[in-house]
């Protein structure tokens, strides 16, 4: 042991030696970054001899400083690598929560880059030559495509629901149909949401029907709002019964200032069920029967950036404007510029270059080829595979339209040596992660939400997978 001891080297020394340069230069770090790692090399290499867990050769100084380096290097390439890195989903969900939900179109990544590059506008009237607001930025592009007299931004649809119950219900009573008492992913319930914004809970109906004089007996003096939920993430089916919104906006008759407030979730401007696609309801459609807020997603149907907009009312949403919380909960320039994008899109009649729409929107046969192509880069190159094409379903995902699945075509791959799982963490091991689907101990690519210069990429992996050895 203490001759191991005596074969470490002091700091300095490693600082002297010809690579610490080379490795400053090489991962781009300054002194001090650089001589941390290598602290931190030498005290595990330390630690390890103390407690006889030592298992290297090194019988020279140079030997120990060469496995030092070699150590740093490794620790130098995983802390000096992005945490955040692109990833291939090959699952078919068009909105993979987990992958990041909504791709940004084209035009929204090149307005992004513009914005981040320099200066901006942001709440500045370059007309006027005066402090402006940031809530204008798209307040005019929202109007116009949903109806509203009015609208703003915050940073999720969870935000959207707690601004708006703190504002316009804190210590009042607000009516909710137990059938709508959701569950939203990482947790959050609607329930302890209003519990937080300090809103009083008040349940009516059933877990599966509720009635319209459900909540004409609900209402008393201290009832402050209406909040239907749509149920955006799961379905009840059966013996249901449900109130549309337009009927909810009859109860305004039994009470001044009652503020009838529907969260959308998913929230839609273009008309999915025009192709047969999901019930989800399109945003001016709700806003036309009266309702006096709605609240939805940016990052989900819409195909923006995450964010939750609020759309109705303007006496109600001035009153959002003002509230404290509406500062904590904003946006910042970068969402702004790929929400604004996303929004000239629809408004240009151009939906269909949001990638969501788009891929939710894209033919079998367009996808059958993508498939095919894959195939063909794949052929002569392999030997093992089974390789075959097969009609499946691709979930939208992202929490919304339950049970609804649009006709795809997936590339099925079997191994006879290794199995599904071990491919699938091969394939999340390449330099670009490749997200896939098992089934049956099979390989599913679904190309409806692969990229056409993703095709060759995903094949050389498969490649190399079929060319490593078995453990």
């Amino acid at each position: 042991m203490k001759n191991l001891y005596q074969l470490l080297p002091a700091i300095h020394e490693l600082q002297a030696n010809t690579e610490f340069e080379q490795f400053q230069k090489k991962y781009n770090v300054d002194k001090e970054y650089l001589t941390n790692i290598l602290r931190d090399v030498v005290s595990n290499i330390r630690n390890e001899i103390v407690n006889g867990e030592w298992n290297e050769s090194a019988s020279s100084k140079e030997d120990m400083v060469r496995f030092i380096y070699r150590k740093s290097e490794e620790e130098l390439e995983h802390s000096t690598n992005y945490y955040l890195t692109k990833t291939i989903n090959a699952t078919g969900t068009v909105l993979h929560t987990n992958l990041g939900r909504a791709r940004l179109s084209d035009e929204a990544i090149q307005h992004v880059v513009e914005i981040a590059k320099g200066y901006s506008n942001l709440e500045y009237n370059t007309k006027e030559g005066i402090r402006g607001s940031r809530h204008s930025i798209v307040e005019s592009l929202l109007m116009e495509l949903t109806g509203a007299e009015s609208a703003m931004v915050v940073n999720n649809n969870a935000a959207a629901v707690f601004l708006i119950l703190r504002a316009l219900a804190n210590s009042q009573e607000v009516i909710v149909s137990r059938g709508q008492l959701v569950e939203i992913g990482g947790s959050f319930r609607i329930s302890a949401i209003m519990e937080e914004s300090g809103a009083r809970l008040v349940e009516v109906g059933t877990t599966n029907k509720t009635h319209l004089e459900d909540y004409e007996n609900a209402i008393t003096d201290s009832t402050s709002m209406v909040l239907k939920v749509h149920t955006s993430n799961f379905r009840t089916i059966g013996f249901t019964k449900t109130v549309d919104i337009s009927e909810l906006v009859t109860l305004k008759q039994k009470k001044e200032n009652l503020v009838i407030y529907e969260d959308l979730g998913s929230g839609v401007l273009y008309d999915l069920k025009g192709h047969g696609i999901g019930d989800e309801p399109v945003i001016k459609e709700v806003l036309a029967k009266g309702v006096d807020l709605v609240s939805f997603s940016g990052d989900k149907l819409l195909g923006g950036p995450q964010a939750g907009i609020i759309a109705g009312k303007k006496e109600w949403i001035d009153k959002l404007k003002k509230h404290q919380l509406a500062r904590v909960l904003r946006v910042d320039k970068l969402t702004y510029a790929a929400l604004e994008a996303t929004l000239f899109s629809y408004l240009k009649g151009s939906s269909i270059a949001i990638p969501t729409i788009r891929d939710i929107l894209a033919t079998e046969e367009e996808i059958k080829d993508r498939c095919q192509q894959f195939v063909a880069c794949l052929t002569d190159k392999i030997n093992h595979y089974h390789i075959e094409l097969r009609k499946e379903g691709s979930p939208i995902g992202g929490g919304t339209m339950p049970g609804v699945e649009v006709p795809t075509f997936v590339v099925c791959l079997k191994h006879p040596k290794k199995t599904a799982i071990e491919i699938a963490t091969m394939l999340r091991q390449q330099s670009t992660p490749i997200i896939v689907r098992i089934k049956n101990d099979e390989i599913l690519l679904d190309f409806r939400t692969i990229q056409q210069d993703e095709i060759e990429e995903i094949a050389v992996a498969f490649v190399k997978i079929d060319k490593k050895p078995q453990d």
